[in-house]
């Protein structure tokens, strides 16, 4: 099973907008009244590298133009100027945008290393000192909006003392509740039935106060997804389950795709995976980045026309977009089952 990259890729690079000038990467998107919006995570530098959400907008999910001349969502909107909000995934539940966002408070400077993972150093910002906040923890959260540009800032999902990314809002209640999938990086250890960081599962009744976490998957295939799994995109319900794509990272930092099928009325529970990657780093624009190479990260998933649109970024510096039909990925997880 591969996806099929789009001819255009990468479809939305840098530039333009001072705020936008280094990177853009990891984008949610969402269709809704005929159009794709896209909330880009966008750094206009690396020193310090901070990121803020922005929008584009397409008519056919491939050629996306800027909506509005700054971001749409800042850290600043959260009472921490200069800190960053990032990775948005966005769903819109009985009419209202929900995007989930991971927010560091604080600034930091980033540096490629040109050996994997890039060096983050907090050390030049004293606020991380001043605040008593361990360097470079993200917490997560939701903010909503019935226009899908103005964004209020509505809840956090995870405890500030712990680093909780990857969250993804299931596009719809599931038993009359809200699902939340996580990845808390310190729940490893006997304690929590995993020795990696994996992805988690939370319920809601108001998105306010959130059930504590329950497991759902971790690493199974060292070779591609041993040091730590996490949601990628967004859920999709299909007649089969929930389909979720995730990321696996590996020893050296090569972030990979994987898929795996969630039970539609207990999304803590798989019900079918896929043992291989689906999408790994190939091409130019996935292998050299920025300042981390070998990174391909889904964060949105849009059905058109059968078509399952796959939006990732590319090592943290520009955005792809990836292509397959819906039931030859559905019958890879679950072996041609019949169509419901």
């Amino acid at each position: 099973m591969k996806l099929t990259r789009h001819e255009n890729n990468p479809i939305v690079v840098p530039g333009g907008a001072e705020w936008r000038r280094a990177a853009v990467f990891n984008p949610g998107v969402v269709e809704a009244d005929g159009k794709y919006y896209m909330y880009e995570r966008a750094a206009g530098s690396l020193r310090p590298f901070r990121t803020s959400i922005g929008l584009l907008e397409s008519e056919d999910g491939v050629n996306f133009r800027p909506v509005a001349d700054e971001p749409v969502f800042t850290a600043d909107m959260l009472g921490f100027p200069g800190g960053s909000v990032e990775d948005a995934r966005v769903v819109r539940i009985d009419g209202t945008y929900y995007m989930c966002y991971a927010l560091q408070p604080y600034r930091f400077d980033c540096w490629p290393t040109g050996t994997g993972l890039p060096a983050y150093y907090p050390d030049n910002y004293p606020e991380w000192r001043e605040n008593g906040v361990e360097p470079m923890i993200t917490r997560s959260g939701i903010a909503a909006s019935e226009d899908g540009i103005r964004f209020t800032p509505l809840c956090y999902t995870t405890p500030a003392e712990i680093d909780d990314r990857d969250n993804a809002l299931f596009p719809e209640k599931i038993g009359g509740r809200f699902a939340l999938l996580r990845r808390p990086m310190q729940y490893v250890g006997e304690k929590y039935g995993t020795n990696t960081p994996g992805i988690w599962i939370s319920y809601s009744d108001d998105l306010f106060e959130w059930t504590e976490p329950e497991l759902v998957a971790v690493a199974e295939n060292p070779e591609w997804e041993g040091t730590k799994i996490g949601a990628a995109a967004t859920p999709v319900k299909t007649d089969r389950g929930w389909l979720v794509l995730y990321h696996g990272v590996d020893a050296h930092s090569v972030y990979r795709v994987g898929a795996l099928l969630l039970d539609l009325d207990d999304p803590s529970r798989v019900i079918a995976r896929i043992r291989d990657p689906i999408m790994e780093p190939e091409t130019y624009y996935e292998r050299f980045g920025l300042v981390l190479p070998n990174v391909v990260f889904p964060t949105a998933n849009v059905m058109v026309d059968g078509l399952l649109y796959i939006y990732y970024g590319c090592c943290d510096a520009s955005i792809g977009l990836a292509t397959v039909p819906l039931y030859e990925l559905l019958d890879a997880l679950t072996g041609g089952e019949d169509r419901a």
